[in-house]
């Protein structure tokens, strides 16, 4: 079956008039003109969005088991996201081997072949390992007894325990700035965060292979006059990332468009959330963590603790605060494709779109060109959730 729809397309950093075509479940060069529909004015058809830092969602968490990554997977599409990255705070060793059975097998990573046609549900990427090798002055809800020194053996086991697409480390650590260069090896990405890392440690990560900062400006050093932070080196070099949790929490408004117009086509929006994302308010664990959500806002004993909103809030925020709706949402659709080597949206790609409206809400989500959210706002009749379009 074939499908064309016809309005702003976001390409690049770019908002065109044109046309998106899907045929058998892929990216098409073109439609027969009765396949075609028209988006109104304002909607935006993209790929979909990638999170690559979520804990959990609708009230479960990522290490769950099977059958809770599937309710989380199921859930996504709803907001527009059709791939994440399960993301697993620092734990014991006990804890990571008892969470890598549970995300044995779970994982199509890396991806060399995603199916089509085959499911509504949201593909579940590689591993992020946020810890354990992070600073305890930044530890956050992190326990800190649970931190480590990132020893050559102590790296290598989880990489092999967990084939990650990303791990989070503070560089300052002893063997800090080796194990950068460890895991950069195995064509893993190397993130900076929950580091009290300088400036010029900061220089030395990238050097050594980090491509990622993780979470600008919450648990580590902000940018100061005279005392420059790792936060400044990523910031200032244009070739690694700067990931930023946009939901008007972790970072005010003002400060997240800051970051955003700063980092340019570098920024990767991440949502950080948690079990409480996309469910009620009320009592949620993060890890061993106990958590309370009040539907926006995660704490644990008065810190934050991730996000109680999904990763098209970030979008609609930064384009509340003044940002480029095209910059808003290529930090949620292009910029993490390229980080991860995902595909976009080339001929022969899967068809994993996202239509959204002129506020930024999802109202068609396909994934693998089966429908996987199509809002009754929609101006034009599509099949039913599970079918292709």
């Amino acid at each position: 079956m074939t499908l064309a729809l016809a309005g702003r397309v976001l390409s690049g950093r770019r908002l065109t008039r044109g046309e998106l075509a899907v045929a058998d479940g892929r990216i098409a060069d073109g439609a027969p003109r009765g396949a075609r529909r028209a988006l109104p004015d304002g909607w935006i058809v993209a790929p979909a969005l990638v999170d690559l830092q979520l804990n959990g969602y609708a009230g479960v968490e990522v290490d769950g088991g099977p059958e809770a990554l599937a309710r989380i997977a199921a859930a996504l599409p709803a907001i527009g996201v059709t791939a994440f990255c399960p993301t697993l705070i620092s734990r014991s060793e006990a804890g990571y081997r008892r969470a890598a059975t549970a995300l044995s097998g779970c994982a199509n990573w890396p991806p060399r072949e995603w199916p089509i046609g085959t499911s509504p549900a949201a593909r579940v990427l590689g591993v992020h390992l946020e810890g354990p090798f992070l600073a305890p002055e930044r530890a956050g809800v992190h326990p800190v007894v649970a931190l480590r020194d990132p020893t050559p053996g102590g790296v290598d086991r989880l990489l092999e325990a967990f084939a990650p697409a990303i791990v989070t480390l503070a560089p300052e650590r002893p063997g800090g700035l080796e194990a950068v260069r460890r895991i950069a090896r195995r064509g893993v990405v190397a993130s900076v965060g929950h580091t009290e890392a300088d400036a010029r440690t900061g220089r030395a990560a990238i050097a050594a292979g980090a491509r990622l900062l993780t979470h600008a400006l919450n648990a580590m050093p902000g940018i100061e006059s005279r005392r420059p932070s790792a936060l400044a080196a990523f910031l200032a070099d244009p070739r690694p990332c700067v990931s930023l949790i946009a939901d008007g929490v972790h970072v005010a408004p003002e400060v997240a468009a800051v970051v955003a117009r700063a980092a340019g086509r570098r920024l990767v929006l991440v949502s950080d959330a948690v079990a409480a994302a996309g469910a009620p308010p009320g009592r949620y664990r993060l890890g061993r963590r106990a958590v309370v959500s009040d539907g926006r806002r995660v704490e644990w004993r008065g810190r934050l603790a991730g996000s109680a909103l999904g990763l098209d809030e970030g979008a609609r925020t930064l384009s509340g605060a003044g940002v480029a709706a095209a910059a808003a949402l290529t930090a949620a659709t292009w910029a993490p494709r390229r980080l991860l080597g995902l595909p976009g949206l080339e001929p022969g790609a899967p068809a994993d779109l996202v239509v959204l409206d002129a506020s930024l809400v999802p109202r068609l989500t396909l994934v693998g060109g089966v429908v996987a959210l199509a809002d009754a706002a929609l101006p034009f009749d599509v099949p039913e959730v599970g079918a292709p379009v």
